[in-house]
């Protein structure tokens, strides 16, 4: 399983050197907090569409691989590109490519590595734990280059990184699953099971929670008076704070399940957000920071190992691309365009508060729903027991 981990190391290493500071190169060049609001919000809404269509292209024509390589040397030429812009018209467009291209990565190598891993894919935390190391060991090295050379490092950062990664990606096996019944068959099975499609609404609103804090903390963190030094080590300790959950992702999974874990996550995102809304001193984020472990981290296992189970043989690319989409397509730009909307009216203080008690609002439904699924399902048994 080395390629799988050292792909998730370097991916993941890229992406610290990117996406923090995105806002800030916004920032830099004079836009507004509606104009950052807007590409913050449409990055993730164009992957909402782009996930699951490369992935459900991968499904129906078994070229996994290929599409892999395609979509990352894309994102690769897309994001140097970007990093030349001052144009709100030609961020746009760039943007939108890049999100299309970018869309499906890690989908797919979600999907080869937990086929790779067969009976033992409960131990997939503890290969997707490598990409935490990879986003702690870079984030303070982000951090450090950025401050001393400016924010163009942020692209280059990440156009290297991901390239050693692309080449990594070439050597991931995906195996061929054999299908029972047909490709739309399967999807539409996926998309007619009610159980599945309630977590993806659970899913959408952490990836409103989480969009808030990935788009948002940098700026806040800026408001406060904290410099890219700061920023950097609050990456660093929110990386720490994923070690363990990864590690012992198999336990939670089993202790929880899938359902009650991404509860959990929820619950931590509202009290996490909630606490940023009332911190006034940039070294008491350091310290919100180390709930981080059970909200991404947490949705994630769950997420991925639910996706795997629901999905019909055939169409496990698609889940985890259905369950992408949900939490960093729709959910990150609903979280990204509300929380950007937000900043300019009630300030970020004021963003949290409401984003926090929006994400334990939608727990409440949630939990009001799932008690009425199993009381329905309990009801429903004794009666087809009967006949």
């Amino acid at each position: 399983m080395f390629f799988p981990a050292a792909f998730y190391f370097l991916v993941y290493a890229a992406i610290s050197f990117l996406f923090p500071f995105l806002t800030l190169f916004y920032q830099s060049i004079g836009l507004t907090g509606g104009q950052i609001g807007l590409l913050a919000g449409l990055s993730p809404l164009v992957s909402l569409v782009a996930g699951p269509f490369w992935t459900g292209t991968a499904d129906a024509t078994r070229r996994h691989k290929l599409i892999l390589a395609v979509t990352m040397t894309g994102a690769i030429g897309t994001a140097l590109l970007l990093s030349r812009q001052t144009q709100f018209g030609w961020l746009i467009a760039l943007l939108f490519l890049y999100a299309f291209l970018s869309a499906p990565i890690f989908s797919l190598v979600d999907s080869a590595t937990l086929s790779m891993l067969g009976e033992r894919r409960a131990r997939y935390g503890r290969i997707r734990i490598w990409g935490t190391v990879g986003w702690g060991v870079m984030a303070p090295v982000a951090g450090e280059l950025i401050e001393r050379f400016g924010l163009q490092w942020s692209f280059w950062g990440y156009a290297i990184l991901l390239g050693a990664g692309l080449v990594i990606a070439l050597n991931i096996s995906f195996r061929r699953i054999p299908v029972g019944g047909s490709f739309r068959g399967g999807m539409r099975a996926l998309l007619t099971n009610r159980r599945w499609m309630l977590f993806l609404l659970m899913v959408f609103f952490s990836g409103v929670g989480m969009s808030s804090v990935n788009n948002y903390l940098f700026l806040y963190m800026n408001e406060l008076g904290a410099n890219e030094g700061l920023m950097g080590l609050a990456l660093t300790v929110s990386t720490v704070s994923e070690l363990p959950v990864m590690f012992f992702g198999d336990r939670l999974l089993r202790r929880f399940g899938a359902r009650g874990t991404l509860c959990l996550a929820m619950a931590v995102i509202g009290l996490r957000l909630l606490l940023y809304s009332v911190t006034e001193l940039p070294w008491i984020v350091l310290l919100i920071q180390l709930l981080h472990g059970l909200t991404f981290p947490a949705i994630y296992l769950a997420g991925v190992s639910y996706a795997d189970q629901s999905a019909p043989p055939g169409v496990k690319a698609s889940a985890q691309g259905l369950f992408g989409s949900a939490l960093m397509g729709f959910g990150a730009a609903a979280g990204g365009l509300m929380g950007g909307l937000l900043l300019q009216s009630l300030g970020a203080a004021g963003m949290y508060r409401l984003i926090g008690l929006t994400v334990w609002t939608a727990l409440l439904l949630f939990a009001i729903l799932e008690r009425r699924e199993r009381k329905k399902a309990e009801a429903e048994a004794p009666a087809s027991q009967s006949e």
